[in-house]
């Protein structure tokens, strides 16, 4: 299977730079996998397209401002903490880092992407803050360029990051982060901090549609999957199935495990918040068992392309994806490639507004 197979031509203005002042104002195009018709509709109509008996899982994550400015060591750079260089702005000695993955707390180590790439190097020092707030060590390279570094011991080291991070907007959003986007690139629902990109999907939500859905006797329940590295990562393969994901942790409670598998013994319907609350469920299910969901921690590489079949899912809420991506080839995966990219094109002349601040839609 050629990654190829799973490209569209999208006008760039048709890419969301902004969010709507309305967060359920959003279109959504609705997609029947049996009759393979889709409609265009409106994301408030959402709650009325589930059935009294579903269960909704949502992905309660929480994007904390991983993306830092700062100097390398041995250079007189001035700090960057308060403002967001363009490429072409760095000085000499100036740095971005962006945090994608905490591989321990003790010591306090992050795997991260670094600009620019190729000039830090193992061992260097790097320091963030007007006063050095923050400081850190280069203890490894990977290989596409990721870094893996350790922190200096700070008193408090999330309150200095809330201070001098930035919102890791993605990269196809071609503005600064500003002060709104702290809580308009976040759920209403997020909970637990650790990732570095929102579970798109859900943030068309709001408090009165959240209000419909339960008034439709809907049950749901939360469950968490840190959105990293392994989200957006680009595909560099040719073949698809010569791509490796990248692990991204996860935790299911016992309470939303009991809740999934009441519903799937029952029969109902597992509607499902975004792939990334479907590469958390589908990974929790041992190939050995009865397809039924296992409560705990861990880390999810699953990867989820035309083939594979579903344990959990039965009907799936997502945004539009970039070509050529890992969560298109997933969508593909449950919708069927040449349906999923119909809609994709049927979108794409109706001018909706995709990837991550852009519309959305249902397949079921």
């Amino acid at each position: 299977m050629l990654v190829s197979d799973f490209n569209y031509q999208l006008p760039p203005d048709l890419i969301a730079q902004e969010p709507l002042a309305d967060r359920a104002a959003s279109r959504l195009l609705q997609i029947n996998r049996a009759s393979g018709e889709f409609h265009d509709r409106w994301f408030r109509e959402f709650p009325d397209f589930l059935k009294p008996n579903d269960l909704v899982v949502f992905n309660n994550t929480r994007v904390f401002p991983a993306r830092l400015y700062g100097r390398r060591s041995g250079t007189n750079a001035q700090p960057v903490s308060s403002r967001n260089p363009a490429a072409q702005d760095f000085l000499k000695g100036q740095i971005e880092v962006l945090l994608t993955h905490q591989t321990s707390q003790e010591p306090n180590e992050w795997e991260c992407l670094v600009r620019p790439g190729r000039k830090i190097g193992v061992g260097e020092r790097l320091f963030f803050g007007d006063d050095d707030e923050l400081q850190a060590e280069v203890l490894a390279r990977g290989s596409f360029g990721e870094r893996r570094i350790r922190f200096t011991p700070t008193p408090d080291f999330f309150g200095s990051i809330d201070r001098l991070g930035h919102v890791p907007l993605p990269p196809y959003i071609s503005r600064e982060d500003r002060p709104g986007d702290r809580e308009r690139y976040q759920t209403v629902y997020a909970r637990e901090r650790g990732s570095v990109a929102a579970p798109t999907a859900g943030l068309h939500f709001t408090p009165e549609i959240l209000g419909r859905v339960k008034d439709r006797g809907v049950e749901t329940a939360e469950i968490t999957l840190h959105v990293g590295l392994g989200t957006f990562q680009p595909v560099r393969a040719d073949r698809v199935e010569d791509h490796t994901l990248h692990r991204e942790s996860y935790h299911i409670s016992v309470e939303a495990a009991a809740a999934i598998n009441r519903a799937l013994d029952a029969g109902r319907r597992v509607v499902v918040v975004g792939t990334t609350t479907v590469r958390a469920l589908e990974h929790a299910v041992p190939l050995s068992s009865n397809s039924r969901v296992q409560p705990g921690s861990g880390e999810a590489d699953i990867f989820i392309h035309p083939g594979y079949i579903f344990r959990i899912v039965s009907a799936l809420l997502t945004n539009f994806h970039l070509p050529q991506s890992t969560l298109l080839m997933l969508v593909c995966a449950f919708g069927g490639t040449e349906r999923v990219l119909d809609a994709y094109h049927h979108a794409v002349e109706q001018k909706y507004r995709f990837y991550s601040y852009g519309d959305c839609m249902f397949i079921e």
